[in-house]
């Protein structure tokens, strides 16, 4: 059964680059980005390692850890993750989990028969404190993910966790979002003393809530 958003993120037990990951205490209060690779030495897959490694920084204050996945053996990465290092001018720093037996792939839906029986889809998940599914996206194999988009989501997810807002199309850091509907006028007066623009009652638009 795929894995939905809203539901609780399947735990599991793994190797990695990094030691022995039991994930719901990998990320006990904690976001996570968990994300899947076809197969080591894959292109488009080096570019993406690469990347999410110089954005370690940018996880790290937003309280993400990151994991990636592959279903290749724990000592074929180390080969793989110099060429990652050579080509990308970046090392890996986070763990890289070898799922050989696909027990994690098969829990999280990564593998899809009508594209390969073995080997997992480009899959991310972002993960809430709670363990909850948060975002899912899948990208088929020649197509590299964006990264950028990963933090933005990621960004909007914390702040409409901590306030009543949603977050408009193409919506950045730090630009005006949206009150909720569930939020009454009323009850709005007391979140946002500073008031907000009604475009229609149902579009409210709001400076972003800081803290």
């Amino acid at each position: 059964m795929a894995i939905l958003i809203g539901d609780t993120a399947p735990d599991f037990t793994l190797e990695s680059t990094e030691g022995t990951i039991h994930f719901h205490d990998f990320i006990e209060g904690s976001w996570a980005v968990l994300f899947s690779h076809p197969k080591n030495y894959t292109p488009v897959c080096t570019t993406e390692l690469g990347y999410t490694a110089k954005l370690k920084d940018e996880f790290a204050k937003r309280g993400v850890k990151v994991l990636g996945l592959s279903v290749d053996k724990i000592e074929d990465h180390a080969g793989w993750a110099k060429d990652i290092e050579e080509t990308q001018g970046s090392a890996l720093n986070f763990p890289l989990l070898a799922d050989t037996q696909g027990e994690v792939a098969r829990k999280y839906d990564m593998i899809h028969p009508n594209a390969d029986n073995t080997l997992t889809v480009r899959s991310l998940f972002v993960i809430g404190p709670d363990k909850k599914v948060k975002l899912k996206i899948e990208y088929p194999a020649s197509t590299g993910r964006n990264f950028d988009e990963i933090l933005r989501v990621i960004d909007s997810l914390q702040l409409t966790a901590k306030h009543q807002v949603a977050t408009p199309v193409n919506w950045m850091n730090g630009e005006d979002v949206i009150i909720v509907p569930a939020v009454s006028n009323e009850v709005a007066k007391d979140k946002f003393p500073g008031g907000w623009k009604e475009v229609k009652p149902y579009l409210r638009i709001v400076p972003q809530p800081q803290g």
